[in-house]
């Protein structure tokens, strides 16, 4: 006689499961789905927190906010565009090209699913997902959560009394009027050259809070003729071609960085030309000449930056935001600002990402796994988390190509990675020795040795954690390599 199960058992609703779990759906999180429905993989579910995709391109709404890299490379090479419309996109251009790429994958994307907790069961060599929409289980989990997804502030006295309205620059207000507002930008980095200058048509008056004069290089943009788009979408190789030249320029940015002293001289000419040219007064040029190396920050592109301070009559603080007392903001050099409205251009947490403490694995979580700075075997697998895979991360980023490039160089080590039948991982000496020869290429370069303070670099230890520290094209070979490894019969490579 076969025994029925409780009342209780009885009613438990199964817990959905699929083979490959892929938070985010930004760049990377479409582009892996994308692959794998196109390879026949059509077992996966993306997760994401937001009501939409789009990643950064969908929560970076500010005026001004454009892609600093070519738009023809800044796209997935299997999902090209023949329609942009400049040389250089605007930021709901891309949000729209991400939005018709993820068409293809609609059904299998989990929007109003922010991902609570992940952890690895070992006995069923799989991964348990705690969503708000419930539980689910997966035999992979890759992380495409991206580096720009939470926004800074720092911490600054008092600033819970300020008497007017304040927000990010990732997080922005459309309903606030900046017309006849006095208006204080914090930060100096890309979100803040591009912003700025829009503020400063509409305000009163603008006060930039600027804790290091970043390098500044003409934005060569222009729009492209009706003629070329109708190549483009004629023949595609043309995209290809066009592709091909602007990664190969860009590549050769990376000697600027290298430490070729010509190049570097080169380029610190060409950003200290441009703000001659933008900035009359020989005063305030000097408080914004930058006192590093080129490229130990990020080098930005902007046509009005420089000129909005004395077309506008922007107020430059050398020094950050340290404190608020009700309407007025106080710099750490004492100065006094009245102002209405504050935006924080001050990035995100990219040296230690939030949704690390979400991450367990066998034995800790991926938060104190990186507890000395974000490390990965290919900048991928990390040791303890079997069958996870970590897109756009340590090591991952770049300085001079497109992100676009390095994504889906990941993905590629993914899709061969992916194996039916058993629980992929790394050993911990294969992550110690990548970590090891990454951290001795780093040592002496601009990023590290360059005199400033970059989120590249971890600041717990000063360790490179978030730029590839080669050229782009490198990478994807090393990768390439580092996959090979993974087919040896053993699984893990050492």
């Amino acid at each position: 006689m076969t025994e029925s199960l409780p009342e209780s058992r009885s009613h438990v609703t199964p817990v959905p499961h699929t083979d490959v779990a892929i938070v985010g759906a930004g760049f990377a999180g479409i582009g892996l789905a994308l692959r794998l429905q196109r390879s026949g993989q059509t077992d996966f579910t993306v997760f994401e927190r937001a009501v939409a995709v789009g990643g950064t391109w969908r929560d970076n709404t500010y005026p001004g906010v454009a892609c600093d890299i070519p738009a023809h490379l800044y796209s997935l090479s299997f999902e090209t565009n023949p329609d942009w419309t400049h040389v250089f996109a605007q930021g709901h251009q891309i949000r729209d090209y991400l939005e018709r790429a993820a068409d293809e994958v609609r059904p299998r994307i989990r929007l109003k699913s922010p991902v609570l907790d992940m952890q690895w069961d070992e006995d069923r060599e799989r991964w348990i997902l705690d969503t708000l929409a419930g539980r689910h289980t997966a035999r992979v989990l890759v992380l495409a959560c991206g580096r720009l997804a939470d926004p800074y502030i720092p911490n600054i006295e008092a600033l819970e009394g300020f008497t007017g309205e304040l927000f990010h620059s990732a997080r922005w207000d459309h309903d606030v009027d900046f017309a006849g507002k006095r208006v204080a930008v914090v930060g100096s980095g890309a979100s803040a050259v591009q912003l700025m200058p829009r503020i400063a048509e509409v305000a009163e008056h603008v006060t930039v809070f600027q804790r290091s004069a970043p390098y500044v290089v003409p934005r060569a943009d222009r729009a492209y003729t009706d003629a070329e788009r109708g190549l483009f979408a004629k023949d595609p190789s043309e995209i290809t071609r066009l592709r091909s030249q602007l990664f190969w320029a860009a590549e050769e940015g990376f000697a600027e960085r290298a430490g070729d002293p010509s190049r570097t001289e080169a380029a610190r000419d060409r950003a200290l030309t441009h703000l001659a040219a933008g900035v009359a007064d020989p005063r305030l040029r000097e408080r914004l000449t930058p006192n590093y190396e080129i490229g130990c920050k990020r080098v930005l592109i902007s046509n009005d930056y420089f000129p909005a301070f004395e077309r506008y009559g922007v107020t430059l603080v050398t020094s950050p935001i340290a404190a608020v007392d009700g309407g007025t903001a106080i710099g750490a050099d004492g100065s006094a600002h009245d102002v209405d409205v504050i935006v924080f251009a001050t990035g995100f947490l990219a040296a230690e990402q939030p949704y690390a403490a979400h991450v367990r694995g066998r034995d800790e979580t991926l938060a104190e796994h990186w507890a000395g700075g974000m490390r990965a075997y290919a900048s991928t697998m990390v040791a303890g988390f079997p069958q996870l895979f970590v897109l756009d991360g340590p090591n991952a980023g770049l300085g001079h190509n497109s992100a676009i490039h390095m994504i889906e160089s990941q993905i590629e080590f993914v899709l061969n990675a992916l194996a039916p039948g058993r629980a992929l991982e790394v050993s911990p000496a294969a992550e110690d020795a990548w970590t090891r020869q990454l951290d001795a290429r780093a040592e002496g370069t601009v990023w590290t040795a360059g005199g400033c303070e970059s989120w590249y670099v971890d600041p717990r230890n000063g360790r490179l954690t978030l730029l590839w520290p080669g050229f782009a094209h490198g990478f994807r070979g090393a990768l390439a390599e580092a996959a090979a490894l993974l087919a040896l019969p053993e699984g893990n490579p050492v």
